[in-house]
């Protein structure tokens, strides 16, 4: 991850430990990013960091702390490059998620990869991922209301399945963008807005 990690307090205060942590971390997002979370390994991430696994182990218990830890800044700094979506912010915010999302191909990678796999009900993310587009999609369905009531949100769209395509559209376009580079989602995503939420002019 690079400038894309933020350290954290962990066991032990140790700089140190701490930075071998962030690079466990960051290591971390390459494998399951190519791999997947299911097929990336701890073995790897330590081969990567020049650990045994049983190093490894020491800075994180399991592969599901590690991935836990790298899904919390991933979310981290999604919500520092865009901050807290407010009353008739949303579409603002989530463009620039869109825009972030497109200066760190890893991270961008590794949440496309993660969210295909926890896709089977067998997956132990699979209820955790379903929830997390459940309540964001509920969330978004009040700011899109509010919008409309400011008369900033086309008031004849549905604001439940609106809040739905938003998410649609950005997880669609960053596939697109991962296949190839060429694309340009936050031009995309503008011209969505434009076109399905903004107010006729």
């Amino acid at each position: 991850m690079t400038d894309e990690g933020m350290p954290r307090a962990t066991r032990g205060s140790y700089p140190k430990g701490q930075q071998r942590r962030q690079r466990i971390v960051d290591e971390a997002v390459l494998v399951f990013g190519r791999s997947g979370v299911t097929s990336g390994s701890l073995r790897e991430v330590a081969k990567r960091v020049g650990l045994t696994p049983a190093g490894l182990l020491h800075h994180f218990a399991s592969k599901e702390e590690l991935f836990a830890e790298v899904l919390r800044q991933r979310d981290a700094h999604v919500r520092a490059a865009a901050g807290d979506p407010r009353e008739h912010t949303l579409v603002e915010q989530m463009g620039k998620v869109v825009a972030y999302n497109a200066t760190t191909r890893g991270l961008t990678s590794l949440y496309t990869v993660v969210v295909a796999e926890a896709s089977d009900p067998d997956h132990p993310a699979h209820a955790d991922f379903a929830a997390r587009y459940r309540d964001g999609a509920a969330r978004a369905a009040d700011l899109l209301r509010a919008g409309q009531a400011a008369g900033e949100v086309r008031a004849d769209i549905d604001p439940q399945r609106a809040a739905r395509l938003l998410s649609a559209v950005m997880d669609g376009l960053q596939q697109q963008w991962l296949l190839d580079p060429s694309v340009d989602m936050p031009a995309h995503f503008a011209e969505f807005v434009r076109g399905y939420l903004e107010p006729p002019a």
